[in-house]
């Protein structure tokens, strides 16, 4: 039985296409965003599958695609001393900073992502087990990521729930698409929120 490989899921050029994104959005991008950009480019690719990004295995497998590709190309940018900062919140490709190691190799992520046997022996259970750990407090959450929605939700330190939500409701208020604020703006601070909630609990 032939296996599955990465190259026989995607579009042709699609590393080019990727960095090309990157390269139009140096700012950064959500992974959220970048799927869909992706789904426009190649309608006819896995991107584009109708219920993909409401399907969770679905979700998981177009998720850890991106994810192999993207530190692939980090591997291959190294040598011309560019870097991808690589997070679900925000893709960003920017000029390493001179004496920094170009690759960091004991990286768990990237050992994760870079090993296809996980993609293909992950299924529909081990993803909802994935999805209720996602609840559990402040084990499930990375501190990158807690710092990152900080950031989105425009903190310098730990907010208390009540100001959490405050500053929730104020910011996606000035940035719902519907008062002509960003779609990916919005996006952004609603898993920020999510993220807070999880690390510093509800009320």
């Amino acid at each position: 039985m032939i296996e599955v490989q990465p190259e026989d899921l995607l579009p042709a050029n699609f590393s080019d296409v990727l960095l090309d994104l990157l390269h139009a959005h140096p700012q950064g991008l959500g992974e959220h965003h970048l799927l869909q950009l992706l789904a426009q480019r190649w309608p006819e690719s896995l991107f584009a599958e109708p219920g993909a990004l409401r399907d969770p295995l679905q979700l998981f497998r177009l998720h850890f695609l991106l994810f192999n590709r993207l530190y692939l190309l980090a591997d291959q940018l190294a040598p011309a001393h560019l870097a991808l900062d690589i997070h679900v919140l925000k893709i960003v490709l920017r000029t390493r900073e001179a004496g920094a190691d170009a690759i960091e190799l004991a990286d768990p992520l990237r050992r994760y992502y870079l090993d296809w046997a996980q993609w293909r022996q992950t299924n529909a259970d081990d993803v909802q087990r994935l999805l209720d750990s996602f609840w559990q407090g402040r084990g499930a959450v990375a501190d990158g990521e807690v710092d990152e929605a900080l950031a989105v939700m425009e903190f310098t330190e730990a907010p208390t729930p009540a100001a959490l939500k405050r500053r929730y409701r104020s910011l996606l208020s000035r940035h719902h698409p519907d008062r002509g604020g960003s779609t990916v703006r919005a996006q952004e601070i609603n898993r920020a929120m999510l993220i807070l909630q999880r690390y510093y609990g509800k009320t």
